[in-house]
């Protein structure tokens, strides 16, 4: 098949699999089927599968090898399918009587399966073909995909239609100056960092890395910082690593993650096979949180504050309002360093006795620069906490990290950090004002971190420009409840924001 004259990727391979079957035994059944269509893996545009598999590592670097996306869907969808082939054993396990045939068939709508369901010891196969006016054409250099999912829930609370335009949830904004030479605004570390203090810190740890990590120390300097008890810290390698291990570790009935936010914590979820309701939050309404939106039967709920990437800060009240007995709720606070005062957050005593579970997470690398580090925290109720650490590997966190922890929480630290948060507030104000003169440039709500999203019409060719003239922002098509029309721009010096306003300006006019 061509459309246009390119060629395109017009098959469909649903896939069911066992658990630990290796990628080799799912590539090879693939090109066992495809031997009877005549056609090569180059065709292929995406595989499908139950949500539940959907994180097995067999399947995801099988689609690696292929290039293409992994999708999942929920069960109760693939059971609405009707199949040439049904199984009462797989519909026993899997709650569909065919996860390679209704993944095929549902992943292509009015396309024809071409091959039926196909067996190995491991895993099963079949492909279909879609209409002509699904396919996609060959990209030059297919790249290695990541899970994608069907959306579930939006505002309403009931299931959404499912679209093959699900955002990458693991595109972040490193990948945006992977090019070397360009103005890094679309990565949120603070420029400057570590300071040559905390530098120095970090390299007198070199004599000591034939020893084994010890946290004590950092653990009660963390719990020192936040006036809470010892066992209500978790240290991690990263705020990112304290996700997975929420996935990991609890079992919810109905997860809702609130977007446009951060895609890790959705990530992380699916990869658990966990059904992942979503809440999105309008830019009519600046983004702000209400509790309306959010099901009363989610026992477990994510958000950012502030977040991102639309930099509001949703006050404590509002967030500490979506505690219920029974829920779990989390809260990532990845920047609420760069807020002076740290207003609005939860990390302190007085929220401890909220009801359910209330969990904070924090980072240290946006405001110390240590995204290479990998250090961040968890604070929550002891009992979860020795849950997620169980879940942990031996000695998660290095010894420069530790060391990290503990020298940032200490009281010059703190004031060097809020002093931080104050020039990143009148920056961000050097930038607002700046972007208030450029041509159809929209700011949703009041932005209150180190970064700024905005809303423009062709936002996607703009930020083309923008790389030719030597400035990286980062995309926003990549989060959920956005689109292609949105750009988020960290907050930097005055004379780096001019340099990048005089471009913006350039990049729109054309």
């Amino acid at each position: 098949m061509v459309e246009g004259g390119v060629p395109a990727r017009d098959l469909v391979v649903g896939v069911g699999a066992s658990r630990g079957v290796p990628s080799a035994e799912v590539l090879g059944l693939i090109d066992a089927a495809l031997a009877d269509t005549g056609l090569g893996r180059h065709r292929i545009a995406q595989l499908a599968t139950v949500l539940g598999k959907a994180g097995e590592p067999g399947l995801r670097e099988a689609a690696r090898e292929l290039g293409v996306p992994l999708v999942g869907h929920r069960a109760e969808a693939l059971a609405a399918v009707p199949v040439p082939h049904p199984s009462a054993s797989v519909l026993a396990v899997a709650g569909t009587p065919s996860v390679a045939e209704a993944s095929a068939l549902l992943s292509a709508p009015g396309g024809e399966l071409l091959v039926p369901k196909r067996r190995s010891a491991r895993a099963t196969v079949a492909i279909t073909r879609r209409p002509l006016r699904q396919a996609a054409p060959l990209p030059p250099h297919p790249g290695a995909p990541d899970v994608t999912t069907e959306p579930d829930l939006r505002t309403t609370g009931k299931p959404g239609p499912r679209t093959t335009d699900e955002p990458d949830l693991r595109h972040h904004g490193d990948a945006e100056v992977r090019a070397a030479g360009l103005v890094d605004l679309a990565v949120n570390v603070r420029t400057g960092t570590p300071p040559v203090w905390l530098r120095e810190r970090l390299a007198a740890t070199l004599a000591d890395l034939a020893a084994y990590p010890e946290q004590t120390a950092a653990r009660r300097a963390v719990a020192a910082r936040h006036d809470r008890p010892v066992d209500e810290v978790l240290l991690t390698s990263g705020a990112a690593e304290a996700f997975v291990l929420l996935a990991r570790t609890l079992a919810p009935r109905h997860a809702v993650v609130v977007h446009p936010q951060f895609t890790e914590p959705e990530a992380a979820l699916r990869d658990a096979g966990i059904t992942v309701h979503r809440v999105v939050l309008p830019p009519a309404e600046g983004f702000r949180l209400t509790p309306g939106p959010v099901p009363e039967e989610a026992d477990l709920v994510v958000l950012g504050n502030p977040t991102n990437p639309t930099s509001v800060l949703h006050p404590a009240a509002g967030v500490a309002a979506l505690a219920r007995p029974g829920r779990t709720l989390v809260v990532d606070e990845a920047f609420m360093d760069a807020v002076p005062g740290e207003r609005e957050s939860l990390a302190g005593p007085g929220y401890r006795a909220l009801p359910g579970r209330v969990v904070v997470l924090r980072s240290l690398t946006k405001t110390w620069g240590l995204a290479g580090l990998r250090i961040g925290y968890v604070l929550g109720p002891a009992g979860l906490i020795a849950r997620l650490a169980a879940a942990q590997p031996l000695w998660p966190v290095s010894t420069p990290a530790l060391v990290a922890a503990e020298a940032c929480s200490a009281p010059a630290a703190l004031a060097e950090a809020e002093q931080a948060a104050h020039t990143i507030a009148d920056q961000r104000d050097h930038l607002l004002k700046g972007l208030s003169a450029v041509t159809g440039v929209r700011v949703h709500g009041e932005p209150a971190a180190s970064f700024v999203l905005i809303e423009l019409p062709g936002a996607a060719a703009v930020r083309e420009r923008l790389r030719a003239a030597g400035f990286a922002v980062r995309r926003g098509d990549t989060f959920p409840g956005l689109g292609a029309d949105w750009l988020r721009i960290a907050v930097r010096d005055e004379a780096t924001t001019d340099r990048f306003l005089a471009a913006l300006a350039d990049a729109v006019d054309g």
